[in-house]
């Protein structure tokens, strides 16, 4: 830790570095692969259960009826986005290739993320019980919006349709481990209060867990040997690009919105992102055959190179948000 620091290197960064490269050498497959998904389901739903009992009730229901946050990350998401990827058609076939064209309009379609965004939120010191409901509410409304923008802008090979067990899957990983935090905050808030590490260890470590399933499952289905490295590298190149514009964007609009920091982190965070979790079930859902695996390996490129830019971005926020809160006291 000492050498990163004087490489001025963040350690999280590192970590996250690190999960790609153990990744790409000890992929988890078979019964490891089944661990391993439980583990990141046991993750979340610790991190929300925490998050349920740090919250007050009185700063649920604030987040809960925020609509202007909500209504603006959505807008974000849902809007700008799919924007971005329609504006990038004319690079298609001379640029990119035809089917690494519709898996950027694809990542352009899916939900937030939900854990990575609340997640840096808390790490950034924003407004989590905002990104709680704006990450939720992003992803109960994408497995509707979803398709219906897919079946609407692209030609599908799979089945199509909506999936009513994902709203369930929604409901019993993130909300009912908040509802148990709410309930047991009585008994658990005082040593929350006292001690951060806990929060701080399963918001970093479920991110590194996401990280290392997503990379695994890639490497299990030979994702990055179905193209040429000239092709990944200009997927690399428009998805820093998205990001950076979608950064660029969500952090104006909240200022000019006229937001306070906190609401402005949210923004930032949950606008920015795109679900790899669920767009993956997604995928396979709306294509079939071989055209799944180059769909979906540019929202497999941005969903690492999101959480690498905001493990960057989040404690610099946590810094602000410090001194914002000194000067205020």
């Amino acid at each position: 830790m000492k050498l990163l620091k004087r490489l001025n290197i963040d350690g999280f960064v590192a970590a996250i570095f690190g999960m790609v490269v153990l990744a790409s050498l000890l992929p988890a497959s078979g019964a490891g692969a089944e661990v391993l998904d439980w583990a990141v389901k046991i993750a979340i739903g610790l991190l929300f259960l925490l998050y349920g009992a740090r919250l007050s009730p009185r700063e649920a229901l604030e987040g809960f009826t925020h609509w202007r946050l909500h209504l603006t990350v959505l807008a974000v998401t849902f809007v700008l986005f799919p924007l971005m990827g329609l504006a990038m058609r004319p690079l298609a076939p001379q640029v990119i290739s035809e089917d690494l064209y519709m898996g950027l309009l694809f990542l352009c379609l899916v939900p937030s993320t939900v854990q990575s965004s609340i997640a840096f939120t808390s790490i950034a010191k924003g407004n989590v019980a905002g990104s709680i409901v704006s990450a939720s509410f992003s992803n109960i409304l994408g497995v509707f919006l979803t398709p219906a923008l897919v079946l609407w802008l692209m030609e599908t090979t799979g089945s199509g349709g909506i999936q009513a067990d994902a709203i369930v899957e929604i409901i019993l990983q993130l909300l009912v481990p908040f509802i148990a935090g709410q309930l047991l905050r009585p008994w658990l808030v005082g040593f929350l209060q006292r001690y951060s590490a806990p929060i701080k260890i399963v918001d970093r470590g479920s991110i590194l867990l996401v990280v290392y399933a997503a990379f695994s499952e890639g490497m299990n289905a030979h994702i990055w040997s179905s193209t040429s490295a000239a092709q990944i590298f200009i997927v690399i190149g428009l998805s820093c690009a998205m990001l950076t514009l979608v950064l660029g964007v969500t952090a104006f609009a909240g200022r000019a919105m006229g937001f306070s920091w906190p609401d402005q982190i949210v923004i930032i965070f949950c606008g920015s992102k795109k679900s790899l979790a669920s767009g993956l079930p997604m995928a396979t859902v709306l294509f079939s055959g071989g055209t799944v695996g180059l769909i979906v390996l540019p929202l497999m490129i941005f969903h690492q190179i999101q959480l690498v830019v905001c493990a960057m971005l989040a404690p610099k926020f946590g810094e602000k948000s410090e001194r914002l809160a000194v000067a205020e006291g």
